[in-house]
Protein backbone atom coordinates (compact mmCIF):
# COMPACT_ATOMS: atom_id res chain seq x y z
CA UNK A 1 0.00 0.00 0.00
CA UNK A 2 0.84 3.45 -0.31
CA UNK A 3 3.09 4.96 2.56
CA UNK A 4 4.19 8.64 2.63
CA UNK A 5 6.12 9.64 5.81
CA UNK A 6 7.28 12.99 6.54
CA UNK A 7 9.99 14.18 8.71
CA UNK A 8 12.24 17.25 9.81
CA UNK A 9 9.27 18.93 11.16
CA UNK A 10 9.99 21.37 14.58
CA UNK A 11 10.48 24.82 16.01
CA UNK A 12 12.58 27.33 14.04
CA UNK A 13 13.35 31.43 14.96
CA UNK A 14 12.10 33.78 12.48
CA UNK A 15 14.71 34.13 9.16
CA UNK A 16 15.81 30.54 10.23
CA UNK A 17 15.47 27.31 7.93
CA UNK A 18 14.01 23.88 7.90
CA UNK A 19 14.36 20.90 5.94
CA UNK A 20 11.48 18.73 5.57
CA UNK A 21 11.60 14.86 4.06
CA UNK A 22 9.47 12.66 3.09
CA UNK A 23 9.62 8.74 2.47
CA UNK A 24 7.83 7.31 -0.03
CA UNK A 25 6.74 3.81 -0.63
CA UNK A 26 4.07 1.35 -2.22
CA UNK A 27 4.43 2.94 -5.96
CA UNK A 28 6.96 3.23 -8.56
CA UNK A 29 7.51 7.06 -7.50
CA UNK A 30 9.47 8.18 -10.32
CA UNK A 31 6.56 8.29 -12.45
CA UNK A 32 4.97 10.37 -10.00
CA UNK A 33 4.56 14.31 -9.92
CA UNK A 34 5.09 14.69 -5.71
CA UNK A 35 3.71 17.71 -3.92
CA UNK A 36 3.80 19.59 -0.76
CA UNK A 37 0.75 21.33 1.16
CA UNK A 38 0.34 22.80 4.30
CA UNK A 39 -2.57 23.31 6.40
CA UNK A 40 -2.42 26.38 9.04
CA UNK A 41 -4.59 26.75 11.88
CA UNK A 42 -8.19 27.67 11.30
CA UNK A 43 -7.39 27.15 7.75
CA UNK A 44 -7.94 24.88 4.81
CA UNK A 45 -4.95 23.13 2.79
CA UNK A 46 -2.83 24.70 0.54
CA UNK A 47 -0.67 24.01 -2.48
CA UNK A 48 2.79 24.69 -1.41
CA UNK A 49 4.64 23.35 -4.68
CA UNK A 50 5.10 20.21 -6.69
CA UNK A 51 7.60 18.80 -8.11
CA UNK A 52 7.52 16.74 -11.61
CA UNK A 53 8.57 13.36 -12.27
CA UNK A 54 11.62 14.67 -13.73
CA UNK A 55 12.78 16.97 -10.93
CA UNK A 56 11.28 20.36 -11.61
CA UNK A 57 10.47 22.46 -8.94
CA UNK A 58 6.71 24.24 -10.15
CA UNK A 59 3.86 25.59 -8.56
CA UNK A 60 5.38 27.45 -5.86
CA UNK A 61 2.50 29.62 -3.70
CA UNK A 62 3.46 33.16 -3.96
CA UNK A 63 3.88 33.25 -0.56
CA UNK A 64 7.06 31.16 -0.59
CA UNK A 65 8.26 31.80 -3.74
CA UNK A 66 11.95 32.45 -3.25
CA UNK A 67 11.98 31.05 -0.24
CA UNK A 68 11.16 27.34 -0.61
CA UNK A 69 12.76 24.57 -2.96
CA UNK A 70 11.61 20.97 -3.58
CA UNK A 71 13.66 18.31 -4.91
CA UNK A 72 13.62 14.20 -5.02
CA UNK A 73 15.70 12.03 -5.11
CA UNK A 74 14.29 8.85 -7.13
CA UNK A 75 17.19 6.96 -6.12
CA UNK A 76 15.60 7.17 -2.61
CA UNK A 77 12.45 7.74 -3.21
CA UNK A 78 11.83 10.45 -1.43
CA UNK A 79 10.70 14.53 -1.77
CA UNK A 80 12.66 17.42 -0.24
CA UNK A 81 11.38 20.53 1.13
CA UNK A 82 14.23 23.16 1.75
CA UNK A 83 12.27 25.99 3.86
CA UNK A 84 14.75 29.71 4.12
CA UNK A 85 13.87 32.84 5.80
CA UNK A 86 11.08 31.42 7.29
CA UNK A 87 8.35 33.31 8.58
CA UNK A 88 5.98 33.03 11.37
CA UNK A 89 2.89 32.48 8.73
CA UNK A 90 4.91 29.64 7.47
CA UNK A 91 3.48 27.96 10.77
CA UNK A 92 1.51 25.36 9.95
CA UNK A 93 1.55 21.27 9.29
CA UNK A 94 3.32 20.52 6.30
CA UNK A 95 2.25 17.11 3.79
CA UNK A 96 3.32 15.15 1.26
CA UNK A 97 0.68 14.17 -1.37
CA UNK A 98 0.64 12.36 -4.50
CA UNK A 99 -2.40 12.24 -6.82
CA UNK A 100 -2.99 9.73 -9.30
CA UNK A 101 -6.50 10.33 -10.93
CA UNK A 102 -8.84 10.81 -8.32
CA UNK A 103 -7.00 9.50 -5.45
CA UNK A 104 -5.19 11.29 -2.89
CA UNK A 105 -2.59 10.09 -0.63
CA UNK A 106 -1.27 11.55 2.19
CA UNK A 107 1.09 11.74 4.68
CA UNK A 108 0.73 12.18 8.92
CA UNK A 109 1.92 15.46 8.08
CA UNK A 110 4.83 17.43 10.00
CA UNK A 111 4.17 20.29 12.71
CA UNK A 112 6.40 23.81 11.95
CA UNK A 113 6.73 26.58 14.21
CA UNK A 114 8.24 29.47 13.65
CA UNK A 115 8.52 31.58 16.66
CA UNK A 116 10.79 33.39 18.71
Amino acid sequence: QVQLVESGGGLVQPGGSLRLSCAASGFTFSMFDMNWYRQRLGKARELVTTVTKAGQGINYADSVKGRFTISRDNAKNAVDLQMNSLKPEDTAVYYCNRRWGSQNNWGQGTQVTVSS
